[in-house]
């Protein structure tokens, strides 16, 4: 898989939870070496699929990287790593089975909307972090 930009999070544009985290990312990357790509677009929904997820119903964020794609808790973690200190710290929730992580992640993916919220439309991105989303 070849994106313009790498690495790139796919993200679900309309869950508040899912917007923070992109909130949080680019407050922490001043390099702006992380981009980003909502599920809902065209091009995100096309990634979304070729991972047999489906785009219509996000459970999941994705990390893409040098042509590698992780999902669930191994994204986050990847996305720790990016950060760099603390953040890469997360990187210690390997020592759980994946199996583990996951059904955590997915307790709270499948709670997202209920506990944080939805907006009818994607994230609109300020002028300044604009270039930083894939179209």
């Amino acid at each position: 898989m070849h994106l313009p930009h790498d690495p790139v999070i796919l993200f679900d544009g309309v869950c508040h939870l899912c917007n923070s985290t992109i909130g949080f990312v680019i407050r922490r990357d001043p390099l702006a070496r992380v981009h980003f790509l909502p599920i809902q677009s065209p091009q995100g929904c096309e990634i979304y699929r070729s991972q047999g997820l489906n785009p219509d119903q996000p459970s999941t964020i994705l990390w893409v990287s040098e042509g590698q794609v992780l999902t669930r808790s191994d994204a986050i973690m990847a996305i720790g790593r990016q950060l760099g200190f603390p953040w890469s710290l997360v990187v210690v929730g390997r020592v759980l089975p994946r199996r583990t992580r996951d059904w955590l992640y997915d307790f709270i993916a499948t709670r997202r909307y209920r506990w944080f919220g939805r907006s009818n439309a994607c994230l609109v991105p300020t002028p300044e972090i604009r270039a930083r989303f894939l179209k």
